[in-house]
């Protein structure tokens, strides 16, 4: 299958924002109350949120798209971590999601690189996240790609409040990559 690797327009909202809250049900939805995590979905993942994401100078939005439509994207944005996270990051690997037909083909390290590439042109000389601690895929998944786990900090689906490991990576120099 042809990949295009691009950075998201504007005119992506709607896609990303049905992308997101697919990816994100089919995670965490067995997990989960269906009354919590329609609450989230429907506060986390509109289109209208999704375009202001896009618009906003301090956020880079990453996709991968396939013939069929969006195969994996990844959100970065200049923010500081939660107090609970005991370090001196600015950047956010805010969303990354890879839909489930290409985990373990290699487009999430693809995708990890160009968010490195991103955070480091935000200005971030470490890269921070959030990962929730039963999620033990992604924490071996991120470890793999060089980031630590330096605390922990509430998160919300709904109503119910879940524990997220808070992990951080030293971005150091990225050789820039096209994965065009």
């Amino acid at each position: 299958m042809n990949l295009r690797f691009r950075r998201a327009e504007p005119a992506d909202a709607a896609a990303l924002a049905d992308f997101a809250a697919r990816t994100f049900a089919e995670t965490f939805g067995p997990d989960n109350r269906a009354a919590d995590m329609e609450a989230h979905l429907a506060a986390a993942y509109g289109v209208a949120q999704q375009a202001r994401e896009l618009a906003d100078p301090e956020s880079i939005t990453l996709v991968f798209e396939g013939d069929s439509g969006l195969a994996a994207f990844a959100q970065v944005r200049r923010h500081a971590p939660p107090s609970s996270g005991t370090v001196e990051a600015t950047v956010e690997l805010q969303r990354f999601y890879v839909d489930s037909p290409w985990h373990g083909r290699g487009l999430a390290q693809r995708l990890m690189t160009s968010v490195k590439e991103s955070a480091n042109e935000l200005g971030g000389g470490k890269l921070w996240l959030t990962v929730w601690e039963r999620n033990a895929r992604a924490i071996a998944f991120y470890g793999k790609c060089g980031f630590y786990d330096v605390g922990a900090t509430d998160f919300f689906v709904g109503t119910d409040r879940q524990t997220d490991r808070v992990m951080v990576v030293e971005l150091g120099q990225i050789a820039l990559h096209s994965f065009q």
